[in-house]
């Protein structure tokens, strides 16, 4: 297989300054209600970088549960490394890859916890299973099997029945943007890139070179 051949034309779209919004929350709400309407698989994926104090970069798909002025939100466990990460160094990065309809959303700024009572109330909506997953699984650390963790599910169902408390290692998280970035393919690889970046309390529009 020659992988370096591996080529697409993009021409499904463009993005142009006069067409885009001044604002970028709101361009991005155009587009992801685009690629809801549009029934790509799992549009509210999302691509979630954290660094670490040895300033190793790591990333790991997570789910957008919400977003709006203050940011975007995700539900995780504290503890594992992308938690343990953003403990150290409150900034991340998040990427959406709608390939269906060749575009790339890519974001960054401060990450802080939702308060409790944001993190206790999406948790009460999860399926029974997912709440109790949540107490079982001790997430990013090593264990010896997969029946090590069933047994963990089958302790926690057994202690905490059906109305399973929140975990207080579990909780979510809210990235408050200071840059966007919408990118949209097009053809002979001059791609559009449209950067928002916060100034004085100011969104600046820029274009980017491809």
């Amino acid at each position: 297989m020659d992988i370096a051949a591996l080529r697409k034309s993009y021409e499904r779209d463009e993005l142009d300054e006069k067409a885009s919004a001044a604002d970028p929350l709101q361009q991005f709400r155009t587009w992801f209600e685009q690629a809801l309407k549009s029934q790509l698989p799992e549009p509210n994926a999302m691509t979630l970088a954290t660094v670490g104090a040895d300033g190793r970069p790591s990333t790991r798909i997570v789910l957008v549960k919400g977003f709006d002025e203050r940011g975007l939100v995700w539900f995780t466990n504290y503890g594992s490394r992308k938690g343990r990460e953003l403990a150290v160094q409150p900034f991340a990065a998040l990427q959406f890859h709608w390939v269906e309809l060749e575009r790339v959303v890519r974001i960054e700024g401060r990450v802080e916890k939702v308060a409790d009572a944001e993190s206790d109330a999406y948790y009460a909506s999860r399926p029974l299973d997912s709440r109790l997953g949540a107490w079982a699984s001790p997430q990013s650390e090593v264990i010896a099997s997969r029946a090590t963790l069933v047994a963990a599910a089958a302790r926690a169902a057994a202690q905490h029945g059906l109305h399973p408390p929140r975990p207080p290692h579990w909780g979510g998280y809210r990235l408050q943007p200071d840059r966007w970035e919408f990118w949209q393919g097009r053809k002979s690889r001059l791609h559009d890139r449209l950067l928002y970046r916060l100034d004085g309390g100011a969104w600046v529009r820029e274009r980017l070179a491809p």
